[in-house]
């Protein structure tokens, strides 16, 4: 059967005015949404068109966008993502963060593109979304409440359990500038503040009704490519087995026999006896009750916790990430205290990696004797003393105290507390490290510096997937490029620079298309570039290449750089702590390091490579021309 080729579609996009309480709803041409086609992407680009320069963040003139793409909601793993789009309360530049779950999918399938949130509400509020019935309704109910409390509140004055519902905590109400926003009580658009900007807007949540999600263009056709092909058939049990049985949790061992598991506020990448807080060890000792997944998703790489009395399985387990920065980072080998760590994260709508880094930074200033006893609420804040973890997260979220201060994250923390502090922050431009030393990942470490949202470790393909030798891996990446591969990963040459920056366009990309970046890569994932191009064929329609799609990353990459060099943002603040180029310490990575002259030239090629200016760091009139953003040189 012949299916015709679909135009590109529009986008339709829902403008909720919380001041006016004005809700319209227009539509963006599928000409110009091809160019920005979801998700970062369009996110960014309506930041563009309406936000002015130098507002505050946490000011009614800042914009929150919620954004989603053609694909979210179709029956396929990997393609029910949330981004998260505003000028970020923690770095003062363009925030962008993602989460999955099924909102994502429910948002799409009441007919929405994006939603932009401007203004300010005069009292709490949530949003209803049913479809063209959108109503700001009164929050006063659920202001205050912890997730799992407003979640239930809602679905009862609703009268309605077939909805799903992102929301802020307290923290995000109380403004701090790590806070995140929440849905299905696990799931979180995490990094650069975005549940502080919704929260400066007095909105709660964003409710939306269970509807019929899209149908695929080509439902055989996708079927064929996707899931019923021979490969396919073999690979997904495989990887969802695999990967699924541990999730991300199930890295803490293997980057700690490396000598790379971040461990006391980045100071050393080995920790003794991290085999207590691996994901193995919440499947041994029976914390682990269960996988969750995201919608129509095969791989289930979600972990369910139950501690009774102590963990609730509603608020989901700890992935990676937070295993490390409560665990490794702090020193601390309770797994249950992390596990309590991650649900008072979830309960209270914080950022767990900036919460963890945070607390871990406050612990070495403690150590050091910058960060005294009668500073701390009398808590001593000593590496591995696990038990003032969770007082410290409430504290933060409920700005109490020492939190009070915690709450504006580890780089303002620094700078109040002078030199020597600020020597112990562990990020770039405001925004902590996530668990991925740049010592062994080097290529990492210079997206680390360049990235336009700070540090994260979710921007390119990680320097060890190219020292894998052999054809499999190499067969996934040819129609990204051709790259030579290494016995090690630490090297850092041109050949390095181009890889990472390569797919550094390609997560750009798959951010935009809404897509999850642990079904959808480069390298190890379950799909892979070829994949991407049935569905876009067979999703929706669309015919098109490899080289148009990494243009889109590229595009929205150079639109946030932008945005940024407009906030006063330059090459300057391109930098990774010094700590970064000093040999570990000890454990089986030490004496790794990273020679800051080759870092240098490392960065100068990135430059190069991506048509920026050598001297400031920002795109340059050319390469703007060559992305049709020609629209910004105004």
């Amino acid at each position: 059967m012949i299916i015709e080729q679909k135009s590109f579609p529009d986008a339709i996009i829902l403008d909720v005015d919380l001041t006016t309480r004005n809700v319209s709803k227009r539509s963006l041409s599928g000409d110009i949404y091809k160019l920005y086609p979801g998700g970062s992407a369009l996110g960014v680009y309506l930041m563009l068109q309406e936000i002015k320069p130098k507002i505050d963040p946490l000011s009614p003139d800042n914009l929150l966008i919620f954004s989603v793409s053609p694909f979210t909601g179709l029956p396929i793993s990997g393609t029910s993502r949330l981004t998260i789009t505003t000028k970020s309360p923690l770095t003062g530049g363009c925030g962008d963060s993602q989460s999955g779950g099924d909102f994502p999918a429910y948002l799409k399938a009441n007919g929405y593109d994006a939603i932009i949130f401007r203004g300010k509400s005069d009292k709490p509020s949530y949003i209803y979304i049913d479809e063209d019935k959108v109503e700001i309704k009164n929050a006063k109910n659920i202001w205050g409440k912890i997730t799992g409390d407003s979640e239930k509140i809602i679905k009862k004055e609703l009268g309605e359990d077939k909805i799903e519902v992102a929301q802020i905590g307290p923290a995000g109400e109380n403004l701090v500038k790590f806070a995140c926003v929440i849905n299905m009580l696990t799931r979180a658009n995490g990094r650069n503040g975005t549940g502080a900007v919704m929260g400066s807007k007095n909105l709660k949540a964003v409710v939306v009704k269970r509807n019929k999600t899209v149908k695929p263009h080509d439902k055989e056709g996708l079927s064929t490519s996707l899931l019923t092909s021979p490969e396919m058939k073999a690979r997904i049990p495989g990887f969802a087995n695999g990967f699924g049985k541990y999730g991300t949790s199930g890295t803490v061992i293997p980057m700690n026999t490396s000598g790379f598991l971040a461990t006391k506020n980045n100071s050393t990448g080995f920790l003794e006896g991290a085999e207590k807080i691996d994901g193995k060890a919440m499947d041994e000792t029976g914390i682990l009750k269960g996988r969750e997944t995201c919608y129509a998703c095969a791989v289930r790489c979600k972990r369910v916790i139950d501690i009774p009395g102590k963990v609730d399985p509603q608020y989901g387990g700890p992935e990676y990430e937070t295993l490390a920065t409560f665990g490794s980072y702090c020193g601390a080998l309770d797994l249950e205290t992390i596990c309590i760590c991650n649900q008072l994260c979830n309960m209270h709508g914080l950022d767990t990696i900036s919460t963890g880094a945070t607390i871990a930074f406050a612990m070495e200033c403690y150590e050091k004797g910058i960060l005294t006893k009668d500073q701390t609420d009398n808590l001593e804040l000593n590496f591995g003393n696990h038990k003032v973890l969770p007082i410290l997260v409430e504290k933060i979220a409920k700005r109490e105290g020492l939190g009070d201060f915690l709450a504006e994250g580890s780089k303002r923390c620094a700078d109040k507390l002078g030199k020597e502090a600020q020597s112990f922050f562990m990020g770039v431009k405001g925004q902590e490290f996530p668990a991925h030393m740049a010592q062994q990942k080097p290529g990492l470490g210079v997206i680390y510096s360049v990235n336009p949202y700070g540090a994260d470790h979710q921007t390119t393909e990680h320097d060890t997937m190219i020292a894998i030798p052999g054809a499999p891996f190499k067969r996934r990446t040819d129609m990204v490029g051709d790259y030579k591969h290494y016995e090690v990963s630490t090297i850092l040459d041109e050949n390095k620079i181009q890889y990472v920056f390569d797919g550094q366009c390609f997560y750009s990309m798959q951010n935009s298309l809404s897509l999850c970046t642990f079904a959808w890569g480069i390298a190890w994932q379950l799909y892979g570039p070829n994949h991407l191009l049935d569905l876009c064929k067979y999703g929706i329609g669309w015919e098109t290449d490899m080289k148009q799609l990494l243009e889109i990353g590229e595009r929205c990459l150079n639109m946030m750089r932008v945005f940024n060099a407009r906030e006063g943002f330059s090459k300057e603040d391109d930098k990774l702590p010094e700590r970064v180029f000093k040999p570990i310490p000890e454990g089986p990575g030490k004496g790794t390091g990273i020679n800051k002259e080759e870092f240098d030239n490392a960065q100068e090629m990135y430059y190069k490579i991506a048509g920026w200016d050598g001297n400031t760091g920002n795109p340059t009139e050319e390469t703007l021309k060559r992305l049709s953003l020609e629209w910004l040189l105004d």
